[in-house]
């Protein structure tokens, strides 16, 4: 019987919690996606999935933390293996939050089905799930892979949610002005534009415990991470 060191083993741990983080994170943006898939066009399908996909992301967390929690009390870790563990606890707390948003966003998409809404407030929309579904991913992979540069970009990506979130803001209240039959569907707008804003702030901050996983910075300038691009 070949002898595992104990150093070899907690890599593996390592490594081993990484690799559920993945697992994880995939299955956050896949209810994401199927989410905003479901307010382009509802599919009951799509809704019942969200809903799944979130009953297995629980029991994710649930299992992960605890890894989390036994590598700690086991091994002691310190440093930069303290910092990726703690940083994993933290990001679970988040992917689930995002999880909960796409479920909410997915119950809405219900309510709007078979109703003609403002062109104008859905191309806002759109384009603003378009930004936080790619920040989802990217804020994923820059934890996974220690991207400073992915991960500072998230804060110029959640600018351009918030600068669309105000003009759907402010196109859905003028369309409340002029259409007051339709109130009940376009405050359901409101709460989708504001739910969509909270996963792009959840983005935000997952990039925000990566930098400091890999630097021990809260919020190094943009700039300072993309220096020598």
């Amino acid at each position: 019987m070949v002898k595992r060191y104990p150093r070899i083993l907690f890599r593996k741990k390592l490594k081993d919690l990484k690799k559920d983080m993945e697992k994880m994170g995939k299955l956050t943006l896949k209810a994401q996606k199927d989410a905003i898939d479901s307010f382009d066009s509802y599919d009951e399908k799509l809704e019942k999935n969200v809903i799944e996909y979130g009953k297995r992301i629980d029991r994710m967390a649930v299992d992960l933390e605890r890894t989390c929690l036994s590598i700690i009390a086991a091994e002691q870790p310190v440093a930069g293996d303290l910092r990726f563990i703690e940083a994993c606890i933290k990001i679970i707390s988040h992917l689930k939050r995002i999880k909960g948003l796409s479920v909410n966003i997915a119950e809405i998409s219900r309510n709007l089905k078979d109703v003609k809404l403002p062109e104008k407030t859905l191309e806002y929309i759109k384009h603003m799930a378009d930004i936080v579904l790619m920040m989802s991913s990217k804020s994923l992979y820059s934890f996974l892979d220690q991207n400073l540069k992915a991960a500072g970009e998230l804060w110029v990506d959640d600018d351009k949610v918030d600068e669309l979130f105000d003009r759907a803001l402010s196109n859905i209240i003028d369309n409340i002005v002029e259409d007051r039959e339709k109130v009940y569907y376009l405050i359901n707008l409101l709460f989708l534009i504001r739910f969509l804003e909270r996963i792009a702030d959840r983005d935000v901050s997952i990039g925000r415990r990566t930098i400091f996983m890999v630097t021990c910075e809260r919020e190094p300038l943009y700039e300072d991470l993309t220096k020598g691009e």
